[in-house]
């Protein structure tokens, strides 16, 4: 594989009609595929997708902001989790995590849940791919709004397993003690079209750093207004080599490391 896209929901609906046409042109562009879940319904459709295609795995949890207690689902099926967890398709739980941002929200049960996500992955050995989001203003009832914060606080006192912050839109105070903590982000394809996180993808370490799509949303330039897909992680690839290369790193040193962070993070 000369790309991996860390993160994507191949099993949404977006792509009912070509679902397997997609999967080819990341194959075909020698991209590696994971395809997460955010229920246990996706979950196992993640599985099931993951198990016909060599270039495909699968990871399984419950999305945060599913975990409101309001939420249809809101139950954390431990042992059902686990069962999927076992799958030697499934290469980490999540996605998982604090959402500070979607309201309404109860903040105690997210926590809840995300320690149950925890608890699960260290019992089954397998790293945790995070969701966390800040609140859109502090002084939130039952919440900080610094959602990275409280997260690395939880991950501190109860992981043993690595951990990545998919999607990261967090500060450089966030990624500081993210990297401190022993984790890892990876970045989507919002890189190509914003200037924002340019100094932060220039400061990752370069063993802690990754690339994903969030498909089927956020198409990288030049796919703009586009479904997104797996095989368009290259154009974030390209862009984190890109902005790396002007601190001097080498770009194909840069394309490297990124498929070797994935392998090793996922042991695949």
């Amino acid at each position: 594989m000369k790309y991996i896209d860390i993160h994507s929901h191949v099993y949404f609906p977006d792509y009912d009609a070509d679902r397997e046409e997609a999967i080819s042109r990341a194959r075909d562009a020698d991209v590696g595929v994971i395809t997460v879940g955010t229920d246990l319904e996706s979950s196992t459709k993640a599985i099931a997708l993951a198990e016909k295609h060599e270039n495909m795995w699968a990871v399984v949890g419950l999305h945060p902001v599913d975990a409101n207690e309001s939420n249809i689902g809101a139950i954390f099926d431990y042992d059902a989790f686990k069962k999927l967890a076992l799958h030697p398709k499934v290469v980490a739980i999540g996605e998982c995590g604090l959402d500070y941002f979607h309201a309404p929200f109860d903040a105690g049960r997210q926590r809840e849940i995300f320690i149950q996500h925890i608890k699960l992955a260290n019992e089954v050995k397998k790293p945790l791919m995070l969701h966390v989001r800040n609140a859109k203003k502090t002084g939130i009832a039952g919440a900080t709004g610094n959602a990275y914060e409280e997260a690395v606080a939880i991950l501190r006192e109860h992981a043993k397993v690595p951990f990545d912050f998919h999607f990261f839109a967090g500060t450089a105070v966030d990624l500081k003690n993210i990297i401190d903590a022993g984790g890892s982000v990876s970045f989507t394809g919002v890189i190509t079209f914003v200037r924002d996180y340019d100094e932060l993808v220039k400061t990752v370490p370069l063993d802690r750093i990754m690339s994903e799509t969030d498909a089927p949303f956020v198409s990288p330039t030049p796919h703009r207004g586009k479904r997104n897909e797996p095989a368009y992680v290259i154009e974030v690839a390209k862009k984190i080599a890109k902005i790396r290369q002007k601190e001097g790193e080498d770009p194909s040193v840069i394309l490297s490391a990124l498929v070797k962070n994935a392998k090793k993070f996922f042991s695949v």
